[in-house]
């Protein structure tokens, strides 16, 4: 599994050890991880909203499979993940959060709050949430007994969230302020990690000429 992570710049200072756990949780059983950044209060500035469109590039495009994110309260960059096609973003306090988000939802994203309840031994909240959320099979129902119907009714979700956003992606990317969309674009993280990875040339074709 190819994940990548991305941190708005409220959050940027605690970006070295978010990666550091993800990449010791997830790269240590085999996932590639890709740190998009904010590495910093100087690093390429990015909100909440640049973050749901960074997501859903990688995401349609195939570059990656799987997104952490979130910002102070992990509210916004779940809101803002979760307008665009092909994501589905939960949204995780605590480990048992990502265990059943894992089991009963089976999504590509996950939202954190890195300040609202962030203290004395947070990595290790941060640690175990990318234990349950990276280790194991996924998909499987919480309660066992209630699989059948949490796989449906989340395939079906999908499916109605298909329904309602009816535009071609990059038709629904270039209806965005351009000048978002570009900033949400614009870091040479971001760029090597979607033209490295990236299944859809039409994707890529059309970040290029934001580029150009």
């Amino acid at each position: 599994m190819k994940i990548a992570l991305m941190m708005e710049n409220s959050q940027a200072g605690k970006n070295a050890m978010v990666a550091a756990e993800l990449e010791s949780v997830a790269g240590g059983i085999g996932h590639d991880v890709f740190n998009l950044g904010m590495t910093d209060e100087n690093d390429h500035h990015l909100t909440y909203i640049h973050l749901g469109i960074m997501a859903s590039i990688l995401i349609n495009s195939k570059a990656v499979d799987f997104v952490v994110t979130g910002c102070g309260t992990g509210q916004g960059a779940l809101m803002s993940l979760n307008l665009h096609p092909g994501v589905v973003c939960g949204y995780c306090l605590e480990p048992s959060d990502a265990f059943l988000f894992n089991q009963i939802n089976n999504g590509n994203a996950l939202a954190l709050a890195f300040a609202k309840g962030f203290g004395w031994a947070g990595e290790l909240n941060i640690r175990y949430i990318f234990e349950k959320a990276f280790t194991g099979e996924r998909g499987n129902g919480y309660p066992l007994e209630r699989a059948e119907p949490q796989q449906r009714n989340a395939a079906i979700l999908n499916e109605v969230k298909a329904a309602v956003v009816k535009d071609n992606f990059i038709d629904s990317l270039r209806a965005i302020d351009q000048e978002l969309v570009k900033t949400a674009v614009g870091s040479e993280r971001f760029q090597q990690c979607l033209f490295d990875h990236c299944q859809d040339p039409d994707i890529a074709d059309y970040v290029r000429s934001l580029l150009d």
